[in-house]
């Protein structure tokens, strides 16, 4: 989508909601969409290279996308984020809890025809 007055940008939390989920020193996090017709729209532009600059400062060794069209939903498995799981990090969120609280706030282009269809506020 090229950016211009038939578009804008909003936060990723307008289009879908996110859930996160941790096993050992890996999170995982859900993507979710709002609406049917989001869909295509975050598999073009919610990708493992735009996660993984996210989550730079967590240094994660891999990031990997795993789609589920039929449900309009996609899963990130991060690698190597969560200094070394519940049992060994001294983080405050050693779950990764508010990891996809960090993940919604991702820039993402739309039409601007959706704008009335966006979830949250105006």
């Amino acid at each position: 989508m090229n950016r211009g007055a038939d578009t804008l940008v909003v936060t990723l939390d307008r289009l879908a909601h996110g859930r996160t989920g941790d096993k050992g020193n890996r999170s995982n996090i859900s993507v979710i969409a709002w609406r049917e017709e989001f869909w295509p729209v975050l598999v073009a532009q919610v990708t493992e290279d735009k996660v993984a600059q996210l989550f730079f400062s967590r240094h994660p060794s891999q990031v990997k996308r795993y789609l589920l069209p039929q449900l309009q939903s996609m899963n990130f498995v991060i690698d190597d984020v969560l200094d070394g799981g519940v049992n060994s990090a001294l983080n405050l969120d050693s779950h990764g809890k508010s990891f996809s609280f960090m993940l919604m706030g991702l820039p993402v282009e739309i039409p601007k025809a959706w704008k009335d269809r966006l979830a949250g506020p105006r």
